[in-house]
């Protein structure tokens, strides 16, 4: 073999020995999550993922929109932070065809203040802050209805708006606010309806700091989610099936304290 076609040959092998990357070596799964719980359940499982052949990447988003794109774009495998309102809600506004694999935990949405020790003493002209995407911020009104703040058009749906709301004897005042910042506003605002996994990367306690807080019938189940027909990937597979362990249902109940709720 001569020298010039060694030059020629050799960055053809290089690149194909490259080809396909971690994700698809047959043992790496990358998962995007937000950090607290996600990120943190996804840790616990790792170990055991790791006896079975399959080395666990998680990747760690402080939004809601990345980690579908990225998952959509085949950027990483799957994710895991999002419920199915949200999903189907993200479906139609982006295109995307991403699918719910399986339901691991509930995160109660909670309704907190600095400056109020109960949700009757929430004044008239009260200031409340409410995530700004639609299922979120349906899913913060059905709280505040359910606490007896305000009065819903259809008391059942989840993608209620503020124009939806019939009744508001108090006079609230809404600011629709992006979900991660929301933590930060409550010096500032009267009432912040904030999604727990935000709540406890803020040091909040639901189940101790929420003037008011959805029940474990919450039909909000936190999903694995992917692109269609990879739920039957070896990988995902098992990731499912430790998520949904005996293991990782004491893991939850006993690291979150009721916080986070099991879905399994």
């Amino acid at each position: 073999m001569n020298r010039r076609f060694l030059i020629l040959v050799l960055p053809l092998l290089a690149l194909a020995g490259c080809g396909g990357g971690s994700a698809n070596d047959g043992k790496t799964l990358t998962v995007a999550a937000t950090a607290v719980p996600h990120a943190e359940i996804l840790e616990s499982v790792k170990p055991e993922l790791a006896k079975q052949g399959v080395d666990l990447k998680i990747r760690v988003f402080n939004d809601y929109v990345q980690p579908n794109l990225q998952v959509d774009q085949k950027q990483i495998d799957v994710n895991y932070f999002e419920t199915k309102p949200y999903l189907d809600e993200f479906n139609k506004s982006r295109g995307t065809h991403l699918v719910a694999f399986a339901g691991i935990h509930v995160e109660p949405l909670g309704a907190y203040s600095r400056k109020w020790k109960r949700i009757e003493d929430v004044p008239q002209g009260a200031i409340v802050a409410i995530p700004n995407e639609p299922s979120n911020g349906g899913r913060a009104l059905l709280l505040l209805q359910k606490a007896g703040l305000i009065r819903l058009r259809d008391p059942r749906n989840p993608l209620s708006t503020i124009r939806d709301i019939t009744a508001n004897p108090r006079g609230l005042q809404f600011k629709e606010l992006e979900g991660a910042t929301l933590p930060r506003t409550l010096g500032e605002v009267d009432l912040a309806l904030i999604n727990t996994n935000y709540a406890l990367d803020a040091k909040l306690n639901p189940t101790r700091d929420a003037l008011a807080i959805e029940d474990g019938d919450s039909p909000y189940v936190n999903f694995v989610v992917g692109r269609p027909g990879e739920d039957s990937d070896p990988r995902v597979i098992k990731l499912i099936a430790a998520l949904r362990s005996p293991a990782t249902r004491q893991f939850i109940r006993t690291h979150y304290k009721g916080a986070v709720l099991p879905a399994f």
